[in-house]
């Protein structure tokens, strides 16, 4: 999911769906996290609010929640491909007393007017006592 274009109008209003699926506003879901207000408290979290912010477009919250061992330099935002809609497929550890954590999900999007799908299982631990995403095996 290297790239994601600002396509949601979630930070702009507070009443909006979060893009995470958690079926609660984003201003008082995932839009604090990407505010750096509060930290997720599972892996779970941190995977919504990263998808939140690919289809935000907000490219600083991802590298603000990447492992600084394999985060990249920069991350460049696809404009064309809109992230519509975020499946847990599975979990493994990622809790609350955890400190490694992985999530299997299957991310929808719609790039050149086709809908498309990502399933990929992404690997969490938790750096300084919060969690990032660390990496990813294609699913």
């Amino acid at each position: 999911m290297a790239k994601r274009g600002r396509r949601s109008s979630a930070p702009g209003d507070r009443a909006a769906p979060c893009p995470c699926g958690s079926g609660g506003p984003y201003a008082g879901c995932c839009g604090p996290l990407h505010r750096g207000e509060v930290d997720a408290a599972t892996a779970e979290a941190l995977m919504r609010s990263r998808f939140s912010a690919f289809a935000v477009g907000d490219a600083g919250y991802l590298l603000r929640s990447w492992h600084e061992r394999t985060r990249p330099a920069r991350i460049t935002l696809d404009p064309d491909r809109r992230w519509t809609r975020l499946e847990i497929l599975a979990t493994d550890r990622g809790g609350l007393l955890d400190t490694v954590g992985a999530v299997e999900f299957r991310a929808h999007y719609r790039a050149a007017g086709r809908p498309g799908t990502l399933t990929e299982r992404s690997r969490f631990v938790r750096a300084d006592g919060r969690w990032v995403y660390l990496d990813a095996e294609p699913g």
